[in-house]
């Protein structure tokens, strides 16, 4: 009775930690996240488009529309972030009419992220597996929260051995200190509802050997003892 005690106690804590707001990183950090996601799709629109400037025209047009949108994502206006204001596009139609460029795969990205605040988890999803993970340090931030964000939708599903399978996926886009202990600290979670106190306490111990300055890192030694 009590091992299904804790492990109903394990499994609440997973989804306050992993799914009640989907992105709980995102949730804390929003400002220095959307600022800093902002300045990385600028940097990867305009290296594309002058990588594919004489192969794809139209990629430099599709940075050029897409900013418009990146503004209203910004202003946390999901809405016409998606849809565009009349006279600018938003993500969807970016990804409509620039499909075979990076923008859109990006645009397919940020509409998941869009559609997370709007409450539409299914149609989030969709849109994060249109994203094609990019190479180059800024766009492995990307990545990594991209599988992240799919994990915790998974999680809110119920399959956390998935959800598990993919905050591993997450954890190894990006070796930072922004997005690997987040992810860390939801598999040791995961882990732990799942039974697997082995493989709990190695993302915990992960966190506090790797990313001891990190956010996760303040409460860690807490988790780590509750498993030894």
């Amino acid at each position: 009775m009590a091992n299904n005690k804790q492990q109903e106690n394990t499994y609440e804590e997973v989804v306050t930690e992993t799914v009640s707001k989907t992105e709980k990183f995102f949730e804390k950090n929003s400002k220095l996240v959307t600022w800093v996601l902002v300045a990385i799709i600028v940097v990867i629109g305009g290296y594309f488009a002058n990588k594919y400037l004489i192969a794809q025209p139209r990629a430099e047009k599709a940075s050029a529309e897409m900013f418009a949108a990146i503004q209203n994502f910004n202003a946390e206006e999901w809405q016409l972030a998606l849809d565009g204001d009349g006279n600018n596009a938003g993500f969807l139609e970016v990804i409509d009419n620039y499909g075979s460029t990076p923008q859109a795969s990006l645009a397919a990205h940020y509409a998941g992220i869009c559609y997370i605040k709007l409450g539409d988890n299914a149609t989030a999803l969709e849109y994060l597996k249109q994203y094609d993970a990019a190479k180059g340090a800024p766009a492995e931030i990307i990545n990594a929260q991209n599988l992240g964000l799919q994990a915790d939708i998974i999680a809110d599903g119920g399959d956390l051995a998935k959800a598990a399978a993919m905050y591993r996926k997450a954890v190894e886009a990006s070796d930072n200190s922004l997005t690997a202990p987040c992810y860390l600290k939801k598999l040791g979670l995961v882990e732990e509802a799942l039974g697997n106190t082995a493989a709990a306490l190695a993302a915990y111990q992960r966190i506090a050997d790797e990313y001891g300055t990190a956010l996760e890192a303040r409460d860690i030694d807490t988790f780590i003892g509750r498993l030894k």
